[in-house]
């Protein structure tokens, strides 16, 4: 147990994290996630959507009711667009 009286979280273990893409948008706009964790980004457009980051990640083209994931397995700050739309902005953060 922690100090505080309430268990620690194991460390360690990965989590899952969720951003959804919806109204021409990433929801949540900035997420933090610890290195290992999993990121969803869930394409709810009736349309296709793009999760890139330079030199980092590129899910490439997500269908309509589509998912990408991606496992964040190096630290920084990573700003990302979708590349068929370039307004929609979005940041990942892993610690």
């Amino acid at each position: 147990m922690a100090a505080d009286g309430l268990a620690a979280e194991p460390a360690g273990k990965p989590a899952g994290h969720t951003v959804a893409i919806e109204g021409v948008a990433y929801q949540p706009v900035v997420l933090v996630v610890k290195r290992g964790d999993t990121v969803a980004w869930i394409n709810k457009d009736p349309f296709p959507h793009t999760v890139t980051a330079a030199g980092a990640f590129d899910s490439h083209d997500i269908a309509a009711g589509a998912t990408w994931k991606h496992v964040a397995r190096t630290a920084g700050v990573f700003p990302y667009i979708c590349t068929l739309h370039p307004n929609m902005k979005g940041t990942l953060t892993v610690q």
